[in-house]
């Protein structure tokens, strides 16, 4: 696996690339210069290692960072060996380093779903940042909860592929992500996001690539329809149509009820 030493750490390109996705994400109007564009080179064993004093600005805050850049050229390509700060850096506690930044423990443990999620012919991966739940109550009857989480309850997918915009799911905050391959013909994976509760689940459809949600949430009520698994949710039925089905109350009584669903 071609890895990267990014900031003291061992990462794939893959990773150091969403990491600075999330970066600007966090920090919109990060921005960073070379101080007078003043770079040193040496080369060293065939590579090549620039040093220079990197000026950042972010939330307001503007900070210099003694930093570097080693990399190799071969086959008429540079590729990175190793990016970060001098040893006589300072102030690195600062929020804009991967190892503070607090999506930096999602980028590496959260499950990863692949696929070709904008058609590139190319596996890119998704992964979803889930809220921090801080308290969970039951009610009086133990068969439901409330669910109280640090911040919003909201759980936020995001790509390794920097073309694809991160989607917010509100009020959800255990989930699974599902490969519902291509639907509509667009040539690019559609995903599916399982969002769990207490006697509940719900299937959110999102095409990926142009960034919008399929079909409204398909509900499921797991207290009486208990063993109903993706297959039997949604269904591809022909060019740019789907079957979905959902749970739904009858005149007071819970029946699935299946429609077809045009994607374009």
């Amino acid at each position: 696996m071609d890895e990267v030493d990014y900031y003291d750490e061992k990462r794939t390109k893959e990773q150091v690339a969403l990491d600075k996705k999330l970066l600007f994400e966090q920090f919109p109007d990060y921005a960073q210069t070379i101080v007078n564009g003043e770079i040193t080179v040496v080369k060293e064993a065939g590579n090549y290692l620039a040093t220079f004093i990197n000026s950042v600005t972010y939330n307001g805050v503007t900070a210099n960072y003694p930093s570097f850049l080693a990399v190799s050229f071969k086959n008429g390509e540079f590729r990175i060996l190793r990016e970060g700060v001098t040893p006589d850096a300072v102030n690195l506690d600062a929020p804009i380093f991967p190892k503070n930044r607090m999506n930096n423990a999602q980028l590496i443990k959260s499950p990863r779903l692949y696929g070709d999620f904008n058609g590139d012919e190319l596996s890119d991966y998704a992964f979803v940042e889930s809220p921090v739940i801080s308290s969970n109550t039951a009610t009086a009857n133990q068969n439901t909860e409330t669910v109280f989480c640090e911040g919003v309850c909201t759980s936020i997918i995001r790509f390794s592929n920097s073309t694809l915009k991160s989607i917010n799911v509100e009020n959800a905050y255990k989930s699974q992500l599902e490969n519902l391959r291509d639907l509509n013909g667009d040539g690019a994976d559609e995903i599916g996001f399982w969002s769990f509760k207490d006697n509940s689940k719900s299937l959110y459809i999102y095409d990926v690539a142009n960034s919008k949600l399929i079909t409204p949430p398909l509900v499921i009520n797991t207290a009486i329809h208990k063993k109903i698994k993706l297959i039997d949710v949604i269904k591809k039925t022909g060019p740019s149509k789907i079957t979905v089905t959902e749970s739904v109350n009858v005149d007071g009584k819970w029946k699935l009820v299946s429609r077809v669903v045009g994607v374009e």
